[in-house]
């Protein structure tokens, strides 16, 4: 059974390939992570993950996507993971974390409380993004990035990954997806620049290729570097799979091992055909024409499903995410179904 086989990428090698999707959870104070964290990431390592990614993490105050987002803009949070990190590599599974900025869909509530944009009485601040154009209708407007701001936001990636060295994370992946800051400007729905960073291809994924540089720079060589995207925005004229194949292909020669492919999240009140593994061909293809791995995300509930997408060569790995919070324990429950044979912490044994 495919499915639970290691992976082995650079130096480092998944137990298996399936993997915990990074999942905000909106439960930070001024980007630190807490017990809710630690809890909730240790109990999906526990619970047979082959990689556990940490939720969007904020590369500086300005790109949380609410005040509750957690970070790596300073030291103070790169300590706090240290004790979270251990603990999820001492379960077998690797500790790795998304780096992100939400771009001009920050400064909201959390979806608990709406996830509408946030007023000033409650604490908004400024925005930004390629160009000024606010995600939708009553939001914020977001500040266009000058030159100086673009290359703040480079160092801040950089720096982030340094610190999420330090914090004891063996993966990287970079969030270009979902609407937020890096997915802002490959899109020409939401970049209407017309410097060096706006217009054709070359310019619209110039920020994405220059951040993927700037992290392998400091990231060590023997440890992987993964890249979300959205395959397509579902909208005319936006982002789409085929410029999606082409980045992939130009990403992996700046060192990029891996291409989590999700799709959407640019802009409001588009039309997604929603079912269980919709994103799927998406993975397939960049797989197959980029020549490059991939993961697969999007409703995969079943275990058969997840390990048919592994055996007939759709992906590389399959990302969990709500499925990992109704059942934190998927893994096991899945090699339980599939007749595999998996190791279980010595307090657990009992049960298996």
């Amino acid at each position: 059974m495919k499915l639970f086989t290691p992976f082995a990428q650079r130096s480092l090698s998944l137990r298996n390939r399936l993997v915990i999707a990074p999942m905000c959870q909106y439960s930070a104070v001024d980007g630190m992570p807490n017990e809710w964290h630690h809890v909730h990431l240790g109990s999906r390592a526990v619970g047979g993950a082959g990689l556990v990614i940490v939720e969007a993490t904020a590369i500086s105050a300005e790109g949380r996507i609410s005040a509750g987002d957690v970070g790596l803009w300073n030291d103070a949070q790169r300590t706090a993971w240290q004790p979270i990190t251990r603990f999820v590599t001492e379960q077998g599974a690797i500790a790795g974390v998304q780096l992100a900025h939400a771009g001009r869909k920050a400064s909201v509530l959390p979806p608990w409380e709406g996830g509408h944009p946030l007023t000033a009485e409650k604490g908004a601040w400024q925005t930004v993004a390629p160009s000024a154009i606010p995600f939708d209708a009553h939001w914020h407007v977001p500040q266009a990035l000058d030159a100086a701001g673009i290359a703040e936001v480079v160092a801040d990636f950089r720096a982030a990954a340094v610190r999420a060295l330090e914090a004891g994370f063996q993966l990287v992946e970079l969030h270009a997806a979902h609407g937020y800051l890096l997915h802002q400007f490959l899109s020409p729905l939401s970049n209407q620049r017309t410097d060096q960073y706006g217009g054709s291809f070359e310019n619209r994924t110039r920020l994405v290729r220059e951040v993927a540089t700037a992290v392998r720079e400091v990231w060590p060589e023997q440890l992987p570097l993964w890249l979300r995207i959205s395959a397509t925005d579902w909208a005319e004229g936006g982002w789409d799979v085929e410029q999606s194949v082409q980045l992939a292909r130009e990403i992996k020669t700046l060192g990029v091992d891996l291409i989590d492919v999700s799709s959407g999240g640019l802009t409001p009140h588009v039309k997604i055909p929603v079912a269980p593994g919709y994103q799927v061909p998406f993975a397939s293809r960049i797989r197959h024409e980029a020549g490059v791995a991939t993961g697969a995300v999007g409703l995969i509930t079943e275990s058969t499903h997840a390990a048919r997408i592994i055996e007939e060569g759709c992906a590389d790995v399959v990302l969990i995410a709500r499925e990992s919070l109704r059942d934190p324990y998927f893994p096991r429950r899945a090699a339980q179904e599939l007749g595999v044979s998996i190791d279980a912490p010595m307090q657990y044994q009992r049960a298996w």
